[in-house]
């Protein structure tokens, strides 16, 4: 490379720093001096509605209860102070999550903001999510010595606030005593569903998902040690049933 095309190259690229510099943040960086400056305000205009366009339609309930001014308001300081790892928009809600974990820093936002906006990001990641169903789900759960598993395809949720609930009709500002217990789980069929769980029902897929193969048997008595059930036997039983029932919902499998 020549002296010449090296320089060109370094002032390419300062150019586009330039550029993006404005893009991002006008109010802190001067539009570039050889761009007209009603180019650069389409420019600026079709980059943010774009970046909106995408948070609204993965943050419907979040946006649906902040006024237009907050909204858009939130939505540009992700714009202008984040920076995001990835090119690609299918990963915007995710970089939205990472800046309001660790960046938004706002005594106005609701308290369960993040928790929501997580809560409606795990639609869009399982749905397009690479892991693959078993093959094979049995329906059949009893107490041989047959390995369980959770699916791929089935995360455990947990939440302070009831975040499945919150609407414009249902804002809760303060945390509930129990947490909301929750299952996201893909269908054969591709369909995301949501399920509200028991906190015994989530301890016990817990176990199933940390020691990945235990027997049903095994894990119904750990369980049934770990909520001190006085009746082992129905105990027992009773979470025969929940197996079952999550099975036949492609949640577990056993082979």
């Amino acid at each position: 490379m020549s002296v010449g095309q090296h320089k060109a190259k370094i002032d390419f690229k300062a150019k586009q720093q330039e550029f993006a510099a404005f893009i991002r943040n006008p109010d802190r960086n001067p539009a570039p001096d050889d761009v007209a400056p009603e180019r650069m305000s389409m420019y600026r205009e079709l980059f943010f509605n774009n970046v909106e366009s995408f948070l609204s339609s993965n943050f419907p309930v979040m946006k649906s209860l902040l006024s237009q001014e907050s909204w858009l308001g939130l939505a540009r300081d992700f714009y202008s102070e984040h920076r995001s790892s990835t090119p690609y928009f299918s990963e915007i809600p995710e970089e939205f999550l990472d800046y309001l974990q660790n960046e938004r820093k706002c005594p106005d936002d609701f308290s369960f903001l993040l928790e929501l906006a997580h809560y409606e990001w795990v639609e869009m990641a399982l749905a397009i999510a690479k892991e693959e169903a078993p093959a094979i789900i049995a329906p059949a759960i009893d107490l041989r010595p047959a390995p369980l598993y959770l699916s791929p395809l089935a995360w455990l949720l947990a939440y302070r606030f009831p975040v499945h609930q919150i609407s414009t009709d249902f804002i809760p500002y303060e945390a509930p005593e129990q947490p909301s217990f929750l299952i996201v789980y893909r269908t054969p069929d591709d369909n995301v569903k949501f399920m509200q769980i028991t906190p015994s029902t989530y301890r016990l897929l817990e176990i199933v998902q940390n020691s990945s193969g235990i027997t049903a048997e095994s894990c119904l008595k750990q369980l049934a040690g770990e909520f001190q059930a006085s009746d082992t036997r129905l105990f027992i039983d009773q979470g025969l049933k929940t197996l079952r029932e999550l099975a036949d919902k492609s949640i577990i499998y056993s082979d």
